[in-house]
């Protein structure tokens, strides 16, 4: 491959619209913004949810609910995801995000029952779901909460 054979990959780039070139090119004369008016004024153009003075929709539909700021936003992890782990070895937060299983920690890793679990393992986690502690009890691993 040489300098002179290298392009742009295909849709990679898109043609400019050459406005006011003269009516020939279909965007001549006005520029494709219509008789005066606001849209054609410099800087003209309404903000985002505007309706010429209507009340926006936003405004007329009533308000529902609320959100909490306190609020914990765990990640999940189940039971039949930690069976890539050999036997006994003892599963930590930070073996979750290094394996994948988990991208982000946010407030806490929690464990959840979904699955089952064939291996013998030490769960390092922030929370367990009652079922999830069982289900490891029972392939007989431990639980413990950080």
């Amino acid at each position: 491959m040489k300098l002179h054979e290298l392009k742009p990959a295909e849709g990679s780039r898109k043609e400019r619209k050459r406005l006011g070139r003269g009516i020939g090119s279909g965007q001549g004369k006005t520029a494709g913004k219509g008789h005066k008016g606001q849209n054609a004024r410099s800087g003209g153009g309404v903000r985002p949810g505007f309706e010429g003075g209507q009340t926006p929709l936003f405004r007329r539909l009533p308000k529902r609910g609320f959100t909490n700021i306190n609020r914990k936003e765990y990640a999940v992890v189940n039971l039949d995801a930690l069976n890539v782990f050999e036997d006994g070895t003892e599963v930590t937060p930070e073996l979750l995000i290094e394996t994948g299983l988990v991208r982000k920690e946010l407030a806490g890793i929690k464990i959840l029952a979904k699955g089952s679990l064939d291996k013998k393992l030490t769960v390092k986690a922030h929370k367990f779901s009652s079922a999830a502690k069982e289900a490891i009890k029972a392939a007989g691993g431990q639980t413990e909460v950080i």
